[in-house]
């Protein structure tokens, strides 16, 4: 892989990640409250703000790295994405990574090296 794609890939996976996480943070504010009411609370943190920040730089990120990747290739070696925010949600939120669960991030992990090597 060119050294700019596997840049814009590093850069995506950062992205998504964090981006999710935020939004994981924002969603679970014990003091948010209910309806409404956690909608505003939600909007004045900054972890909400974090999360689509991250979104609207990763979709600029994303664009860059599909216009010099085939999509069938860019798509799979995005899926990536999912075993980081896995394993961060592991170590930031105490989330159960059930021996199943475990299975399939090993599964795509894979995947996305044989596809990544593969050329």
């Amino acid at each position: 892989m060119e050294p700019l794609t596997l840049a814009l890939w590093a850069a995506n996976l950062l992205l998504d990640t964090v981006g999710q996480l935020a939004f994981k943070t924002a969603a679970c504010d014990p003091d948010a409250g209910d309806g409404a009411a956690r909608w505003r609370h939600m909007a004045v943190r900054p972890w909400l703000w974090l999360g689509i920040g991250c979104y609207s730089l990763e979709f600029l990120v994303w664009i860059a790295f599909l216009s010099l990747v085939p999509l069938s290739k860019g798509v799979l070696l995005g899926s990536i994405n999912i075993v980081a925010v896995m394993l961060a949600g592991r170590m930031l939120f105490g989330e159960k990574l059930t021996p199943l669960r475990l299975v399939g991030a090993g599964l795509v992990a894979i995947g996305v090296a044989i596809v990544g090597v593969g050329g």
